[in-house]
């Protein structure tokens, strides 16, 4: 009855509009169809299943609107989308993807014209608009709404600048504000939401929604509900953009499918512009010692930085972080000092800057260096200056906000780091929205309520576990995560996860520089298989599989890198669980597993070695958790 029921209105919405308006995805596995009654709008079907009802397309220019009544008045032929391209970081770093593609034509009561081009994935769906105007026109805002049902379960951070608040498990869209404008920033309404949003539309069926492809003259956007609870409209971060004649909006991505399909999916990346060069030669993701998380300082001693570099010669790691206040060193040395005391080491640096936006500066107590990097050609003899030093890359810190002119300084750091040579994270800034593919020298991004927020308050110790345990499945499926992750020590305020759990989420996350944040002491007291593994830990993968799990209360996913698989283990409750899982997915799998679990309590381990076909389930503590390592 459901199929009859898909055909007959398919064929109905073709009919009203005399225009063809569905497009499958190359499995036929996603359907959707495109309407304008009575205003323009798409529909979704999973299956024979309807997951996306009505939902709003438009925009509204000081020209034009189409957010009204409008006609479907033409649609391209399907074609066929294909892409096969390699990736310096992520989850898998050979990627490859196929879609059906349409540019559907809206036209509104003034003659003017809006098309929507429509991607069907086997995992997703994308579309952007293109608006065309007589000359010159100004962007006002979106129409773009999502349904979402209440008593669906839905995982939705509150809409903060710097992406750091927890992803709360609701079942409605009253609003539940956790955002708190960390470091100064303004706080938003209640009623606005990050990306990427979770939905799960079913038993075994979920949808996250995001963005990607932000280009220059590009805002980032959020979703609001102020209006209708049920209905999650794409509010952009600029109140108006001015164009000529034509403007390209990003890509609006939702991922659908099994947990599985969302963790795995490649879909942000999949549609945002090629690599802008090849970095591949320069361009190496790693480890890196990081001296904040332990004094909640930065690089102000130049004893203790020597403390850090010495940690990565000695567990092999290739990069350490000159953090802030380099520009105060004292105790011996200053910055020219503690690089030239890296290289000496065998260890590349990577130095911080702030980013000098208006709001942190001198008198917002954020740290210095300021203003070093606002001007191009600041830009252009700091960067020199880095990469005749020997400097590997660089770490960009408290970005405001996602309006059009932070989004060009992004683009614009970006490609002049890549220009010189010089890798890249930025911290304290927005999500990642396919960046990591155009810009491959751009590692990681923080974007994340991470471990540093052990050093400033209490919030995160109970919260911790299950918070972890909901990343894999929202924030660090859009891109690298640059949580911190791996504390055995205590900073300002405790941990209560297990060494286990803790362990894990060196694997569990994905950053192609994965900052090591506890101090030197603690990992000297590791256990010498303990030490092994983290100084050959990869931070770039060939592949991932979620094997098990559900957002906040346990993840079980595995990556390879060459012939050796690492599988982490979350277990996100306050309460002893049994991970389950399955090791079928693996391709290419072992038959040895060296375990590193939880041992007798939560600051110990329980190692082990045990055939593969015997690995099918480990005993975690309480906010505890494992990493396997099969050869």
């Amino acid at each position: 009855m459901k199929k009859i029921t898909i055909v007959i209105l398919l064929a109905a919405l073709c009919l009203s509009g005399c225009v063809s308006n569905e497009l499958s995805s190359p499995n036929t596995k996603i359907n959707l169809s495109v309407d304008a009654e009575p205003q323009a709008s798409f529909s979704i079907f999973y299956g024979d299943e309807l997951i996306v009802d009505n939902a709003a397309l438009g925009y509204i220019t000081a020209s034009n609107d189409w957010s009204g009544e409008v006609k479907l008045v033409a649609a391209s032929k399907p074609k066929q989308i294909t892409d096969d391209y390699q990736m310096l970081i992520g989850k898998r770093l050979h990627c490859v993807n196929q879609a059906s593609e349409r540019t559907y034509t809206f036209q509104n009561e003034a003659k003017a014209k809006m098309d929507v081009t429509f991607r069907a994935y086997n995992d997703g769906v994308a579309f952007r608009y293109t608006l065309h105007s007589k000359g010159d026109d100004m962007v006002f805002s979106e129409q773009t709404v999502y349904p979402v049902a209440d008593g669906l379960k839905r995982w939705m951070q509150s809409y903060d600048p710097g992406y750091e608040a927890f992803y709360p498990l609701t079942e409605d869209g009253s609003a539940s504000n956790n955002s708190f404008g960390g470091f100064g920033r303004p706080r938003k309404p209640k009623h606005n939401y990050g990306y990427p949003a979770l939905v799960e539309l079913n038993e075994s069926l979920f949808m996250l929604l995001t963005e990607a492809n932000i280009e220059r003259n590009h805002p980032a956007s959020w979703i609001d509900n102020e209006n209708n609870q049920e209905q999650y409209k794409v509010v952009l971060a600029s109140d108006s953009l001015a164009f000529n004649d034509t403007w390209v909006s990003p890509w609006r991505v939702m991922m659908i499918g099994q947990l599985s399909d969302i963790v795995e999916s490649t879909l942000v990346t999949d549609v945002s512009e090629p690599a802008k060069v090849d970095a591949s030669s320069w361009v190496h993701p790693a480890p890196a010692s990081w001296v904040y998380w332990a004094y909640n300082h930065g690089s102000n001693d130049y004893q203790i930085v020597k403390e850090y570099i010495d940690l990565a010669a000695e567990m092999k790691w290739p990069y350490t972080l000159i953090d802030a206040e380099w520009d105060v060193m004292s105790n011996g040395g200053n910055l020219d000092d503690a690089i030239a005391y890296a290289l000496s080491k065998g260890v590349k640096p990577f130095v911080w800057y702030n980013s000098g936006t208006n709001w942190a500066g001198p008198n917002s107590g954020a740290p210095t260096p300021w203003y070093r990097l606002n001007k191009p050609e600041d830009r252009e003899k700091e960067f020199t200056s880095l990469k005749e030093k020997g400097v590997a890359g660089i770490k960009i810190d408290f970005f405001v906000g996602d309006d059009v002119e932070t989004m060009n300084y992004y683009i614009d750091l970006a490609e002049d780091a890549l220009k010189h040579e010089l890798m890249i994270n930025f911290h304290g800034a927005t999500i990642p929205r396919g960046w990591q593919r155009t810009y491959p020298n751009l590692m990681s991004v923080e974007a994340v309520y991470g471990a540093e927020w052990y050093n400033n308050g209490p919030r995160l110790t109970n919260r911790a576990a299950q918070h972890n345990a909901v990343l894999p499945y929202t924030r660090n499926v859009i891109g690298p995560m640059d949580y911190t992750p791996g504390t055995f020590s205590d900073s300002q305020n405790p941990h209560i996860t297990s060494h286990g759990h803790e362990l894990a989420l060196y694997v569990a996350f994905e950053s192609g520089i994965q900052h090591m944040p506890d101090r030197p002491s603690a990992y000297r007291e590791l256990p010498s298989e303990v030490k092994e593994v983290l100084s050959s830990l990869p931070t770039a993968w060939d592949d991932t599989k979620l094997l098990a799990g559900y957002p906040g209360e346990s993840v079980v996913i595995a990556r390879k890198k060459g012939d050796v698989w690492y599988v982490a283990g979350i277990n996100g409750k306050d309460e002893p669980a049994k991970l389950n899982f399955s090791l079928d997915r693996l391709d290419g799998c072992g038959t040895q597993v060296i375990l590193f679990a939880d041992g007798s309590d939560n600051r110990s381990f329980a190692i082990s070695q045990k055939a593969a076909v015997d690995f099918t389930s480990v005993d975690c503590l309480e906010r505890g958790g494992f990493l396997a390592v099969i050869k």
